[in-house]
């Protein structure tokens, strides 16, 4: 692989491009019809009543409405004060979903420009909800990701792109006859400033792996090791480019220590060399550090087997998946939103892990399954063909860390739901369905008589 040097290191009289020299704004953006300038999008303000339907002033909330309406309602008391996006939006497929239990859940209809005028719009209200050390993660497949790649771009700056993850999000498929198998999907990784949480994703060493990485056992100290350089790309003309124990580094190299520091290192014992003379650092296995995560993520595919536990809303996600998204861009405390809330997963994994919560969906299908999940828990996947059941079983961890998302958690009301009015009478059946408030005597007067919230978080 070619790694790159300074740009002040070409010496050559040419450009990539002959006789040009660009210093002009370097900024693009994606163009089609009926595109909104974004601060009317901003200045827009949200056009529904909201009202508070169960557990009025909770931390937690879960609102029933379209996203738009409802981020705009959010931003007079959330301004800059989310910590963490993660979305997982429709894909732009022009499909209609149904859950496991073959009810309508979402309709992914929308196409082409209009498709991202949908979400462009959402995004810069979320932007505007983003804290300044805030992050947003953007979930999709292969149909519009390059597409809103650009758009994201755009509203989020260029210089603020972190990372394009790519996700084995299946098993392996069998209609490759005139095609790759589709077995991923993809990721994009937004901070709104150079100054983002952080916090380096690791997963736990195997003996297998720990043994491969570091085959060499330190004779002094039993300590297992591996084998590094200690010259790195590039030539420097100060310390790190002088000679040391009668070398010079390789050519178009330097040392990535000083004389000073290198002489400091062969003196611990910390310097190999070979039957040859050539210096090779130490680099000694520490289990507690853990193997940083990469941008392709093979461990976290959806439904590996009938032992999973979910709702059964159709395209649900792999919580451990949210594990890693939510340790990795937010702390205990912070404020997680994810306002194509599905089936609740970013809210159950944000709030086992000590995060607050905001969820925003406009399927009542949805707003059901997220209530099931922490009133009721999950059910195994089972077999739906057979009806039988396996044991049940836990998929582990993937930080070796106290807190850990379970999938057997139960039995939380710590959450308000708030419903767009004119979906009032909707969210009351479900209340009352999962016997989290009594059927009132006249429902539509009750729903009538209830008062719109106006500060949605405390």
């Amino acid at each position: 692989m070619a790694t790159g040097i300074s740009k002040h290191k070409w010496k050559e009289d040419s450009h990539i491009v002959s006789n040009e020299i660009y210093d002009g704004d370097y900024s693009y953006e994606i163009s089609y019809p009926e595109k909104l300038p974004a601060q009317e999008i901003v200045e827009t303000p949200n056009e529904f009543k909201y009202e508070s339907l169960f557990n009025k002033g909770c931390k937690n909330k879960v609102l029933f409405g379209d996203n738009l309406d409802v981020l705009r309602y959010l931003i007079s008391n959330l301004k800059e004060k989310i910590k963490l996006i993660y979305i997982d939006p429709p894909y732009g497929t022009n499909s209609i979903f149904q859950s496991r239990n073959q009810k309508s859940s979402y309709k992914d209809d929308l196409i082409g420009s209009h498709y991202l005028e949908f979400m462009r719009r959402r995004l810069i209200i979320m932007r505007e909800l983003l804290s300044d050390d805030g992050s947003i993660y953007m979930h999709l497949d292969g149909n519009m990701i390059f597409q809103i790649k650009v758009l994201m771009d755009e509203i989020f700056g260029a210089k603020n792109f972190r990372g394009f993850i790519t996700r084995k999000k299946c098993s392996n498929k069998n209609y490759t006859r005139k095609t790759y198998g589709n077995i991923s999907d993809y990721i994009v990784f937004y901070s709104k400033t150079d100054n983002f949480i952080w916090h380096r994703a690791t997963e736990p060493w195997s003996e297998e792996k720990m043994r491969k990485e570091y085959p060499c056992i330190d004779e002094t100290s039993g300590k297992r090791y591996k084998k590094v350089p200690i010259h790195a790309p590039g030539t420097r003309n100060g310390e790190t480019g002088k000679e040391w124990k009668g070398m010079l580094p390789p050519p178009g190299k330097h040392w990535q220590y000083t004389i000073a520091k290198l002489t400091e290192l062969d003196n611990a014992g910390d310097i190999y060399w070979s039957a040859n003379g050539n210096p090779r650092r130490k680099v000694y296995f520490d289990s507690d550090k853990g193997i940083p995560v990469q941008d392709i993520w093979m461990d976290v595919q959806d439904s590996l087997n009938q032992n999973i536990k979910m709702t059964g809303y159709p395209t649900e996600k792999n919580p451990y998946l949210l594990e890693r998204i939510i340790k990795a861009s937010s702390n205990k405390g912070d404020i997680v939103l994810d306002c194509f809330a599905g089936s609740g997963t970013t809210l159950d994994v944000a709030d086992q892990l000590g995060r607050k919560f905001i969820g925003i969906d406009n399927s009542s299908e949805a707003i059901f399954n997220i209530i099931k999940r922490f009133v009721k828990g999950l059910k195994e996947m089972g077999d739906y063909v057979s009806q039988n059941h396996s044991p049940q079983f836990i998929q582990n961890s993937l930080f070796e860390t106290k807190e850990k998302y379970s999938s057997h958690v139960s039995s939380r009301k710590e959450f308000e739901l708030l419903s767009d009015t004119r979906h009032s009478l909707k969210a009351i059946d479900i209340l009352i369905h999962f016997e989290l408030i009594d059927k009132p005597v006249d429902q539509r007067n009750a729903c009538n008589n209830a008062l719109p919230v106006k500060n949605p978080i405390s």
